[in-house]
């Protein structure tokens, strides 16, 4: 079944699933942003319930905090985290539910990046905001750090 709002990245990453495992969950303050911003993981627990807080921090001074939960966290292959409500059960969206996976491709990685909305509009203001150029940013950021170490 195909969700309408629903947009979606991938790219091969020329390096083990291991490697892109390392890098995508242990040092996402290195890619998870599109250069010049960056993000630091505020609040980070693995697990489904677990808090997902970070903070957005853009080359102006700019801070956009996003709170949210892991709905999902299956070592070595995906993680699924929802802005919809905080760990401690507070409403805070919904915007959307991301989801990174990473599955075995010949000899590298097959990473996907897919946000899921509830609305159409939020799919278009997603898509608005550069949906396309900043997550494929992100995937190049990714797949440059674990190539230049495998």
């Amino acid at each position: 079944m195909s969700n309408t709002n629903e947009l979606s990245v991938s790219r091969f990453i020329a390096a083990s699933p291991a490697k892109v495992w390392e890098v995508m969950t242990d040092r996402r303050e290195e890619w998870w942003c599109p250069v010049p911003w960056h993000a630091t993981f505020d609040r980070h627990e693995p697990r489904p319930g677990g808090a997902c807080n970070m903070t957005f921090r853009g080359p102006d001074g700019e801070e956009m905090p996003q709170n949210g939960i892991y709905l999902a966290y299956d070592e070595g292959r995906r993680f699924a985290t929802t802005d919809t409500i905080t760990d401690d059960l507070q409403p805070s969206g919904p915007f959307m539910i991301g989801i990174w996976e990473i599955e075995p491709e010949g000899d590298g990685t097959r990473y996907t990046a897919t946000a899921r909305h509830w609305r159409d509009e939020d799919r278009k203001q997603h898509e608005a905001m550069g949906f396309v150029e900043g997550w494929e940013a992100c995937a190049a950021q990714l797949a440059a750090i674990c190539e230049d170490e495998s």
